[in-house]
């Protein structure tokens, strides 16, 4: 499907600047979106919001449905009667329990802080919430049982069990023996309550916002990862569509082969599925997650879609990627089911790397758009598919999630060429290199422009939020209050009207009183 001209702002929630040590969808993402709409910013593009997982990545989740509880504004809970005010203000004062509004994410802390803070205010909750919002929770938890009841049977458990892998914890838990889990489920009523509300108050917080941004013309672009993590509700509850031994371990995992960029390749780890049993049950949890992704969001991002077309299983006892092999996806089968199913596909693939024929021809014939990122655009003449005049029916960034910041990678990340290369294309830039790219980007013939706000506002490689190779460090970028100004957001409405990329106008969702 083609997507209307538009431009937009990539920044995940956790970057805000918020209370706590951490962004949430309280009163800095309101402040955000009234600066989007400022600069006539057509889309906010987030990364994935469900709860996480081993090294604090939104592509380590331990749910592809559930929301990341750090998500939850206490500020919005305690104007809705969930908790005191009071209560929630000292840990946001306190340099020594939480960070300052704009200093980067220290996870660790902030999960010591502010779990408690949202136990105490789901367990007030459900002992004391109104006629009005026990009704709307019920509600919820009735129309989500299909993924809620055992996600929060698991992370119940999890906790419990010290966060350990679910397949270390008693056979008769892994195994989901029906009497054990019936007895956990006695022993457990009163958590799995407070973490069903949690559930309750970050979806009814995150539609509010999405209505706010509704009624400014904003819409959301969202991201789904190809693959889960074995670590995860989705593999407990549904072992049958993945690839697991007698053990309940992976005998294949994922990941990349040997490249330019390594030796060994990279071995992500993650189970791969077993699309034969999907497709013999219609990929009814592949329709479901899709489905749920496009009632939380307008768009979507398909990451890794070269996986759908053929996957890199490697043997789950290496310790490398070097000998895995090429093994054929569901290609188009899979989203002529989505398509009946959701009516459309309002998804884009990150197809950026080495990508085969057959790729583009499957990604053309589903009229999925593409991805460009100009910051892979000055290399050698193959490269040249990135740039700003060969992106027609594209999504066209400056850069990603994963790459450094525009002025980080012109200073020191690329290579002399490159750089030459740059400004041979883009010319003169005496207001910086990051507004160069951001006005090549705009200008593009691609159908969404989307910039890393990191690039809008100039900063180096200081501001990265991922570094692939990495372990450690990431995904903590925070902006500071008042940093995204006015004047930014005016130079940024005047390029979005220059260059046709206005917002139009959205359908409102339904307008009812979000209790959270």
């Amino acid at each position: 499907m083609s997507f209307p001209r538009s431009a937009g702002i990539l920044l995940h929630p956790t970057s805000l600047p918020s209370r706590g040590g951490i962004g949430d969808f309280g009163p800095a993402a309101y402040q955000f979106v009234d600066s989007l709409a400022s600069a006539r910013q057509g889309l906010w593009q987030v990364l994935p919001l469900g709860p996480l997982g081993y090294g604090n990545s939104p592509y380590s989740s331990i749910s592809a449905f559930a929301g990341n509880p750090l998500l939850i504004s206490l500020e919005r809970l305690a104007s809705h009667g969930w908790i005191d005010a009071a209560k929630i203000s000292a840990p946001a004062r306190s340099s020594s329990t939480v960070a300052s509004d704009s200093s980067a994410v220290e996870y660790g802390q902030v999960f010591a802080a502010k779990m408690p803070l949202l136990f105490e205010a789901g367990r007030s909750f459900i002992s004391s919430a109104s006629d009005g919002a026990l009704h709307r929770f019920e509600q919820f938890c009735s129309e989500n049982a299909w993924w809620l009841d055992d996600f929060v049977l698991f992370d119940a458990l999890r906790a419990q069990q010290k966060l350990v892998s679910w397949n270390e914890w008693p056979a008769e838990l892994a195994h989901r023996d029906p009497k054990a889990l019936e007895r956990a489920r006695k022993d457990l009523d009163v958590d799995l309550k407070i973490r069903s509300a949690l559930q309750f108050a970050f979806y009814e917080q995150w539609q509010a916002l999405r209505q706010y941004c509704s009624e400014r013309s904003i819409r959301i672009v969202g991201d789904v990862a190809i693959f889960v993590n074995y670590d995860s509700a989705d593999v407990w509850m549904h072992r049958e569509l993945f690839q697991l031994n007698d053990n309940l371990e992976p005998d294949v995992v994922s990941g990349v082969p040997p490249d330019f960029f390594s030796k060994t390749g990279q071995r992500w780890g993650n189970p791969l599925y077993r699309w034969d049993v999907m497709k013999a049950e219609g990929y009814e949890w592949w329709v479901q997650r899709l489905r749920w992704a496009t009632r939380n969001c307008d768009y979507i991002r398909l990451d890794h879609f070269r996986g759908f077309d053929q996957f890199w299983e490697i043997p789950a006892a290496d310790p490398t990627a070097i000998n895995g092999r090429w093994v054929d996806g569901p290609r188009d089968d899979l989203f002529h089911k989505l398509r009946e199913a959701l009516g459309g596909l309002p998804f884009f693939a990150e197809d950026l790397g080495y990508i085969t024929p057959e790729v583009n021809a499957l990604r053309e014939r589903l009229q999925i758009p593409g991805m460009a990122v100009l910051q892979f655009g000055f290399g050698d003449e193959g490269a040249h598919m990135y740039l700003p005049h060969r992106a027609a029916g594209k999504v066209i960034y400056t850069g990603t999630h994963d790459n450094d910041t525009t002025v980080g990678w012109f200073s020191s990340g690329c290579a002399k060429h490159e750089r030459l290369n740059a400004e041979a294309y883009l010319g003169c830039c005496e207001d910086g290199i990051h507004w160069a790219f951001i006005r090549a980007a705009q200008t593009s013939a691609a159908e969404f422009a989307l910039i890393p706000l990191q690039d809008v506002l100039g900063l180096g490689s200081e501001a990265r939020m991922n570094t692939p190779s990495l372990h450690g460090g990431n995904w903590c970028w925070r902006l500071a209050p008042g940093q995204f100004t006015a004047e930014l957001a005016a130079k940024l409405a005047h390029l979005a009207e220059l260059t046709d990329r206005l917002p139009q106008p959205c359908s409102i969702l339904p307008d009812e009183d979000f209790a959270a």
